[in-house]
């Protein structure tokens, strides 16, 4: 059955490997053939449901099962009367697997068009040139006339549906080589970016990669079909995505007093001459407090601190010495520059439960000594230590000494790396957030826009798990509900103010 993936629900993402074993299973209690037929009507429907009034379809498959399944939608959307012409990267259908061989003479029998070029004129177009594990390897015969036409299809006004997943993403990691990339094979250059509307159907599993990198931005308006297979039994999910389904609501009782919800204490913003980062540590303080923390303290580094916010006068300030950090939810780092160094090493030691944010995060990367004690934390969390990292892929590449590059081309890996290094609950922000934590499956969000690209809003995030770390929440549970619930205040303020423009302090007040 087809559906639209949304925020609405959360789902299990199953990495390649995973899917594969999922295939093989399924195949070897199914009549031959039966996937591949399933997929291919699957991929025909939706192509009515989402181009009903086009009438010349082009369909581009590739050289293994995707441009198997490419055929098998070919000939229904014949039979039903459409246009279709099919261009094939392959030369000798006898070097096709066994399912797209047996596609591909259908879909001749059929009568359907197979031309050596893509038709002047198309009003929607199919991408099944390369599936799961599929890759542009400039070494192998035909991949250059798959990035010509890719560009075709961009550069056309035409819709295109992606089968299973777009060709060129990586279906584990959100990496992309494809469209908004400069392609190189042989003496061609490609830099393509889509001018139409891009869908997505993916067949039998969700795969982590739509989520997270660049995974969003290039599978357009997402679809699923399970093929009618069972993906509960035997194989574990690789990653879980975040749906509002997600969400814990805390219970408050009519006989709650502000100590029934903690306490939060919000410890950066230095001050002094010259450099006021303030700012900061006010957004996660008002953060907490929107986000329902029964008191925020706010404790500013430096010489210069303020000590009232008259816009914000539920706001307590204290001085750092004055925090009772056992006690207390401590959020630590924004806007903290040079003087969290200072109190980082008292905080690492007493802090029960305690979120690290920005310049906290940068200080442990260069100091092996607060590496340590952080590491020291995870012997202590049977007495009900908590401990929650919120970097940044800058800050997560610091802290594991590597690139920013490199952490963005698997952040599903970097953030479990980061979580196993460190014992602690990780978010490694960014499109398609992720949250790690050690023995446990990872989560990607799905709420979010990119409203959220913006200063301060990475402190608000900091805040509002804070919050939830004082409701009782886990450490991995705040973690995930103040992400998706971050992700989802932006999605509604764009749903409903379109045309305005979404600040860290309007996004702290509407949590």
């Amino acid at each position: 059955m087809i559906q639209k993936i949304t925020t609405d629900h959360s789902q299990l993402l199953f990495d390649v490997a995973a899917t594969r074993r999922i295939e093989q299973r399924a195949a070897s209690s199914l009549p031959p053939h039966t996937l591949m037929q399933r997929a291919g009507l699957s991929v025909a429907r939706l192509a009515m449901a989402v181009a009903p009034h086009a009438r010349r379809i082009w369909i581009a498959c590739g050289p293994g099962n995707n441009g198997g399944d490419g055929f098998e939608a070919a000939t229904h959307l014949h039979q039903w009367g459409k246009k279709v012409v099919v261009t094939w990267t392959g030369t000798d259908k006898n070097a096709l697997p066994p399912d797209a061989q047996a596609a591909y003479q259908k879909a001749v029998a059929a009568g359907v068009a197979l031309t050596d070029g893509p038709p002047q004129n198309f009003d929607f177009c199919i991408d099944a040139l390369l599936g799961i594990g599929g890759t542009f390897d400039p070494a192998r015969e035909g991949t250059a006339r798959m990035l010509q036409w890719l560009h075709l299809m961009a550069k056309s006004a035409a819709p295109c549906l992606a089968v299973d997943l777009p060709s060129g993403l990586n279906a584990d990691t959100g990496a992309y080589k494809g469209t908004k990339s400069a392609i190189h094979s042989g003496a061609a250059h490609f830099d393509i970016d889509w001018s139409g509307a891009r869908f997505t159907l993916a067949l039998l599993t969700l795969k982590p990669g739509f989520f997270t990198g660049q995974g969003r931005d290039n599978a357009g308006q997402l679809w699923f079909d399970d093929l009618g297979i069972d993906l509960t039994a035997k194989e574990p999910p690789s990653a879980r995505l975040l749906g509002a389904d997600s969400r814990i609501q805390q219970q408050r009782l009519h006989s709650s007093h502000k100590g029934s919800f903690g306490d939060v204490a919000i410890l950066g913003g230095e001050s002094r001459p010259g450099s006021h980062m303030a700012g900061a540590a006010l957004l996660a303080a008002s953060a907490a407090l929107h986000a329902g923390a029964g008191r925020v303290f706010v404790a500013l580094l430096g010489d210069s601190a303020i000590t009232v916010n008259p816009l914000q006068p539920e706001l307590m300030f204290r001085g750092p010495d004055a925090l009772d950090l056992r006690a207390q939810v401590v959020v630590c780092g924004c806007g903290g520059g040079d003087a969290v160094k200072g109190v980082l090493a008292k905080v690492l030691s007493v802090a029960s439960r305690l979120v690290l944010d920005a310049d906290a995060l940068n200080a442990i990367a260069n100091d092996t000594q607060l590496q340590s004690l952080l590491k020291a934390r995870a012997a202590r969390d049977k007495h009900g230590f908590a401990t929650v990292l919120t970097p940044h892929p800058l800050e997560a590449a610091r802290l594991l000494q590597t690139t920013t590059s490199v952490v963005q081309s698997d952040r599903l890996q970097a953030a479990a790396k980061l979580a196993e290094v460190y014992q602690a609950v990780v978010v490694l922000k960014g499109s398609g957030s992720v949250i790690a934590a050690p023995g446990q499956t990872s989560c990607i969000n799905a709420s979010g826009n990119a409203l959220l690209a913006t200063a301060g809003t990475g402190d608000v995030l900091a805040g509002i798990i804070g919050a939830r770390l004082a409701g009782g929440l886990t450490a991995f549970d705040a973690a995930a509900s103040a992400v998706f619930a971050h992700g989802h205040a932006s999605d509604e303020w764009l749903r409903t103010r379109p045309a305005e423009t979404l600040t860290a302090s309007a996004l702290a007040a509407s949590i």
